[in-house]
This record gives C-alpha cells, structure tokens and sequence, in this order.
C-alpha cells in the first residue's frame, strides 16, 4: 500500500529512457507507481488513441508533457509551430496537467536580448491556443549554463517576469531542483509565483558534475537539499505530483526496474 507521500511520486519517461510507452506504463504500475511524465515523440510512435487508451487502462495520472517551445529557433516566433499545436493536442487528449515549455537557445547572431524577445513573443502567441485547447504551459527556467544551447530563460523570476508579460491564465511555471536549486533570489521567487508554480520535478546535482545535460543524479545522491526544496514549494500552495526527470546515461545503462524501486524507496526521506 502506498502512504500519502509515494501518491504524490510521479516518474518522467526519459527516466527510463529506452523503455517504450507501453513498457513504461506496465512498469510504473507493476511499482505501484501512479503517475508518469509522457514525452511527445512516444506517444507519436504507439500513436494518440493507443497512447490514450494505454494510459487509462494502467490507471495512469500523466503529470506532465515534455516538452514544447523552441521559439528562438523559429523564423517566426509569433506563428505556432505545427510542432508545439501538436503538443498542444497531445496534452489535451492524455489529460496532462501541464505541457512544459522550455524556450530555446542563444540564435545565431548571439543577441541574448533579441532572443528573449523572440521567447516571449512565442510563449504568447502559443497561450493563445492552449487557453482554447484547456491546457495549461508550464514555463520552464533551465540552470544558466545551457543558455547558449537549449534556454535562454534560467531563473525563476525571469521566467515569471515573462508569465506577467503574457497575462494568460493558461501559462503557469515549472520548478525543477536541477535548474534552481543554486539560486539565492529562489526563495522570494517562488512567494512570487504562489499558485503559478503548476509543475514540480526533482533529481539531484552530482559532484563532480559529468555532463551540463545528461548529468543529472537519482534522488539522494547528490548535493541539493531536495526536502528543503519541497518544503518550499509546499509552501507557497502546490501539492501536485513530484516528478522524478533523469538525464544520465550512466542511469540509462542500469536495469530500469532497479532505477525506479531505488527511486521509489528514497523517495519520502528526499522528497
């Protein structure tokens, strides 16, 4: 039987990276584990109904769709993808609770302005059509050293400087432990945000650190005081899911199941 804190653990999919949809599913309920972070690219590959349907059937609470938004990579920001439309749908039709929005990089010219502006044009363009679909977008600040290469947005408060700018109630944040765990400004952040804080998801930072992306820890084998962290966020009103996302090829290579019952067991002493 789970206790009250394990029904708040919800796992994302590239945990298990080389799992399929399907074989995720069955094993997060085989763990009794009842939620998962779904990824675009796998329910494209089961197809949408399927998907739909394979997570009804293993009981399965989708606590987030990663991800969506790149806009500093569009020729024009101010026109939805098709792409992120897509994401959009899927969100809606696996009954997500939010669609992450991760921004994009540095662009060529290397105006870090300009490409801000170029987020935030995106960002506003897509709340539009999330507000219509019923979905909500979970603006996700990165750690500032993937600022040239994935996110030009890397703290909390920049991140709800843009959610204010936009002023769609369909636009919320993320707080994920990796990307905010190091800021001093955290703590005003998140009394900032209350109730926008729509996501929450842990792993820990490693030390050494091996890879800027792919160097993320398992829950209790790092340095972020992740029960600190939780305690705050608790605090300013969110008592959604607690998503475990790990990036590591090191964790990859390990037997899933393994991962995940570790996983699971630390998780109400690091959560």
């Amino acid at each position: 039987m789970s206790t009250p804190r394990l029904e708040r653990l919800s796992i994302n999919q590239i945990t298990v990276r080389d799992w399929s949809l399907a074989q995720a599913a069955e094993g997060l309920a085989r763990h009794g584990i009842g939620g998962i972070g779904v990824w675009p690219e796998r329910v494209e590959e089961l197809g949408l109904q399927r998907s739909v349907a394979l997570l009804r059937d293993h009981d399965l609470h989708v606590s987030s769709v990663c991800r969506a938004g790149f806009f500093t990579a569009q020729p024009d920001p101010s026109r939805v993808s098709d792409a992120n439309r897509r994401a959009i749908e899927i969100t809606r039709a696996v009954g997500g609770d939010c669609l992450y929005i991760v921004c994009g990089p540095l662009a060529q010219d290397n105006d870090l302005a300009g490409a801000r502006a170029m987020a935030l044009d995106g960002l506003a363009a897509m709340a539009v059509e999330a507000e219509v679909a019923g979905v909500a977008l979970a603006l996700e600040p990165l750690h500032p050293m993937m600022t040239a290469d994935r996110c030009v947005v890397v703290t909390l408060a920049q991140a709800l400087d843009m959610v204010d700018a936009v002023g769609s109630p369909a636009v919320g944040v993320a707080v994920d432990s990796y990307n905010v765990w190091w800021d001093p400004q955290l703590p005003a952040s998140l009394e900032r945000a209350g109730a926008r804080v729509i996501s929450y998801q842990i792993c820990d930072w490693l030390v050494p650190q091996p890879h800027p992306v792919f160097g993320r820890g398992i829950p209790g084998d790092g340095v972020i005081d992740l029960a600190a962290l939780t305690r705050q966020v608790d605090s300013v009103g969110y008592q959604g899911p607690i998503e475990v996302e790990i990036f590591n090829e090191d964790v990859w290579s390990r037997d899933a199941d393994e991962v995940i019952s570790l996983i699971r067991d630390r998780f109400p002493s690091v959560s």
